[in-house]
This record gives structure tokens, sequence and C-alpha cells, in this order.
């Protein structure tokens, strides 16, 4: 038994009490979410920069803990911190290409791992080519797998908008992803 399984059955909202003094805590909060985040962040500033974001929104949620009131979900707070990450970092890179390098082959096998890095890959350029606010709403929807009430909580917007950036962006995804060869 690890330390962590003892936090294990706590809910995001007790960790977070308990995180504020209790490092252990604060662990078992970024173990539960650290995949998570980084998905988010790997589809928004690509694979390469990832683990740097993941780090930052991490340092970012240590502070900040303090000053979390618990209007909003964990989660929705951490999406939105993730967010911000994201976009400093793309900021922060104007000048450097996005990162599509495929991720190394699995060793059990190489073909369908190269696929896959390929089709991660495409995907993720195909992203980039959206307008943030599409983007950011197919990556909490997709890859993040919130609702469409909870996506708007973190952006801020209107359901209906939340809405219709997805289908857009869905729509965006299917034309850039089959004139590049891609098919279902």
């Amino acid at each position: 038994m690890t330390l962590n399984d003892d936090y294990a059955p706590l809910c995001d909202a007790d960790l977070v009490r308990l995180a504020v003094r209790d490092d252990h805590a604060f662990e078992a909060l970024v173990t539960r979410h650290a995949a998570a985040v980084h998905r988010l962040a790997a589809v928004n500033v690509g694979p390469g920069a990832a683990d740097d974001v993941v780090q930052d929104v991490f340092i970012a949620v240590h502070r900040g803990l303090g000053g979390f009131r618990g209007d909003a979900q964990f989660g929705t707070w951490l999406h939105r911190i993730t967010l911000n990450a994201c976009y400093r970092a793309l900021k922060a890179r104007q000048d450097i290409p996005f990162d599509d390098t495929p991720e190394p082959a699995a060793p059990h096998d190489p073909a369908h791992a190269g696929e896959q890095a390929d089709l991660r890959g495409r995907l993720a350029q195909a992203l980039q080519t959206l307008p943030r606010e599409q983007r950011e709403a197919v990556s909490l929807r997709e890859l993040s797998g919130l609702d469409y009430a909870e996506i708007a909580e973190v952006t801020g917007v209107e359901l209906g908008t939340v809405k219709s950036r997805i289908n857009r962006g869905r729509a965006a995804l299917r034309e850039w992803l089959s004139r590049a060869g891609v098919r279902p």
C-alpha cells in the first residue's frame, strides 16, 4: 500500500482542503490529475513542451490552493490553469514551430505504434489550425472528457457557444484530416 492509497477514496474537494497544509494530499491530487493535464497540454503546445507545461500547472496550483474558494469544481479550475499555462508557453515560443515529432514506437509492434504516432501528430497539427476558442472547446471535450456545461464553466461562455465551437471545430478537423489523407 502506498501513501497515495490513503488519499484515493477522498474526493477532490477534500484533497484540496488537506493539500493546503499536507504535501501528501497535494501529491495525491497531482497523481490523480497529471495524465489529463498532460493530454490537454500536449494537444495545445505539442508533446515536446507538454512536460514543462504540466510542471508549470502544478506549481501554479500549489501556490493558488490557499486562495481556491471552491466556487467551481477543482477540475474546472485545474483545466483553466492548464489552458492559461498552454497559452503562456505558446506565446513564449511564437518563433518556434509546433513540435509534431512522433513519439518513439513501442517495441512490441513498431509498425502499429508508428502509425499511431503519425496519426497523433497529424491530429495535433490539425488542432493547431483551429482558432483558439474552437481548439480549447474541442480539446476539453474530446481529450479531457468534460461535458458541455463544464466546458462552459471553464471557458466562461454560454452553453450554446460551447456547442457551436465544438461543432465548428469538429467540422474543420474532419476537413483538414480528410485533405491530409486521413480516413476514418
